[in-house]
């Protein structure tokens, strides 16, 4: 595990194998193609690598799933904290080929530690 204080901002940096094992939070992505991404759906797997850029760079990882039925692809987004979500979904959104839903998840081990403090 490699922890490190930047100087200048003074923020902790963690490398990123130790960060995504036991620090990330999860999150669910439900999109929908807006008439222009329908129109380019020919472009959706080149849109998706650079979703996953663009997940890398706040410091997440993207996993995609094409769907049939009320939604077109699903998505789960792992990532730091809820201002990089925003952050990412509002990237995303802004090129106007997507509208998401986006769902905070919890695995059961998280879910396990808010039961115990309710007993």
């Amino acid at each position: 595990m490699i922890i490190a204080i930047e100087d200048d901002t003074k923020k902790l940096k963690f490398s990123s194998g130790f960060f995504l094992r036991y620090m990330v939070q999860q999150y669910i992505m439900l999109l929908r193609w807006t008439e222009q991404g329908i129109r380019n759906f020919k472009d959706t797997t080149r849109r998706a690598d650079s979703a996953k850029r663009e997940a890398e760079r706040i410091g997440g990882k993207l996993t995609l799933y094409w769907t049939f039925g009320e939604y077109d692809l699903v998505c789960i987004l792992e990532a730091p904290n809820d201002e990089a979500v925003m952050e990412f979904g509002l990237k995303v959104g802004s090129f106007g080929n997507v509208r998401t839903t986006t769902l905070k998840a919890f695995t059961q081990e998280e879910i396990a530690g808010v039961l115990k403090k309710l007993s």
